[in-house]
């Protein structure tokens, strides 16, 4: 065993690599966005049949969560991660290559199928790699990666998109999805101790402080787990965290762009705020996760987060719908994507909780309800706009599902796992 890592444990590497990871998912999810006029001029398509593009990739994205949890569980984050990523930048490369909304349709729903992969995956290396009392950060780190990437991505991808087209900045994308996916079955194991570059000293951290995996353990019952009540309630409170923070990878940047007359780079520009709120609220929830466990009260540093996020969420939503200016709309939503990430954390937390060995499929089937919350939010907001001819009843849906979460998250009990064989 090597006593390399010492000054940097080879665990944080690991982080740093999912962190990447996290920042190509959403420059890849958010490229589409910033791309939509130029696709809509070349291929002749409505909002509306944007609004089902936008739409498609969550349907795909959400339905593929449990199986690629699954496989996650059952083969390893090594080798899945590696497969998913390389499917999904394949398809983002090849959306520069299609001619058709059915084309555009299908290539989107692919990609949505690859990226189903990517966060029960990490959940299921967390769980292998991440001592208990430091998860909450993890997860925070994780998910800002995603935010920081989509607030990059905007006014980057506004410029290469300008600097080239909107067809090479969606191969250019997938190349470097490809790369990381090299890179990452080369690093990294899905046992701690068969790295290479693994100390002893970290070695005993991880293992003293991380669940122990039962090798000949019964096969998950998908019966059983989906006839969880606590299941359901960690589905249904994280399909109105993604309804809300959807919205800002789909529909923010032309809406702002249309609504306040803005240019493309300050649209890019107005649009990326939220994301690096949304980041801060990911490190402040995993913050606050770790902290509050660390004192004993494990049920109350998954609670207390969550519930804070999705007031914030519903006050910021309702909030911006009130604002004449872009400034003032974008604090106010800044204020709701902060909320909205601060429910990340603590409930993906959970999911290693209760799901412990079988956290990839428990992760993803919560995921996947949260991705058909990102399906409806792509639609709603075209279709309520185009029914009422305002965008306000939008903004006011968001909000009362973020109340509704909190009751749920009330009747969470993340000590108690559940019992899925």
């Amino acid at each position: 065993m090597s006593k390399k890592g010492i000054f940097f444990p080879i665990r944080y590497r690991m982080v740093f690599g999912t962190f990447i990871l996290s920042m190509i998912v959403l420059f890849d999810r958010i490229l589409i966005s910033v791309a939509k006029d130029p696709v809509a001029n070349d291929l002749g398509l409505s909002d509306k049949e944007m609004g089902w593009v936008l739409s498609i990739f969550a349907l795909g994205y959400a339905l593929f969560q449990t199986p690629s949890g699954y496989l996650a569980d059952k083969y390893g984050a090594r080798k899945i991660l590696a497969g998913v990523v390389s499917l999904w930048s394949i398809f983002t490369a090849l959306t520069g290559a299609v001619f058709n909304f059915s084309g555009l349709l299908v290539v989107r729903f692919l990609f949505g199928v690859g990226e189903a992969g990517a966060f029960p995956s990490m959940a299921r290396a967390i769980f292998s790699w991440i001592p208990v009392k430091e998860r909450g950060l993890v997860h925070g780190i994780n998910f800002s990666g995603g935010r920081l990437g989509a607030a990059i991505a905007l006014p980057i991808v506004a410029w290469l998109i300008d600097l080239t087209s909107w067809r090479m900045s969606f191969v250019i994308l997938g190349a470097l999805g490809v790369l990381w996916a090299i890179v990452w079955y080369g690093w990294y194991r899905d046992r701690p101790r068969d790295h290479k570059s693994m100390s002893e000293n970290e070695l005993e951290l991880i293992e003293a402080n991380t669940e122990k995996v039962n090798s000949d353990k019964l096969p998950l019952s998908f019966s059983k787990m989906f006839g969880s009540k606590a299941m359901w309630l960690l589905m249904g409170q994280y399909f109105s965290s993604n309804f809300t923070f959807f919205f800002c990878l789909t529909w923010l940047f032309p809406h702002l762009k249309a609504k306040y007359n803005l240019d493309i780079i300050e649209a890019g520009f107005y649009s990326s705020a939220p994301f690096f709120f949304g980041a801060l609220g990911n490190w402040v929830s995993g913050y606050m996760v770790d902290t509050i466990y660390k004192k004993k009260k494990w049920s109350l540093s998954r609670k207390l987060p969550a519930i804070i996020g999705f007031s914030l969420a519903a006050i910021g939503l309702v909030g911006s719908v009130y604002m004449n200016d872009v400034l003032g709309a974008v604090i106010f939503i800044s204020m709701a994507v902060f909320g909205a990430d601060m429910t990340l954390s603590p409930s993906w937390s959970v999911c290693l909780d209760v799901g412990k060995e079988y956290s990839g499929s428990v992760s993803g089937t919560m995921n996947m309800a949260g991705n058909l919350g990102s399906f409806f939010t792509a639609l709603a907001f075209p279709y309520l706009v185009a029914f009422t001819g305002s965008n306000t009843p939008f903004f006011f849906l968001a909000a009362a599902l973020n109340v509704l979460a909190i009751p749920m998250w009330l009747a969470i009990k993340p000590e108690r796992a559940l019992k899925l064989n």
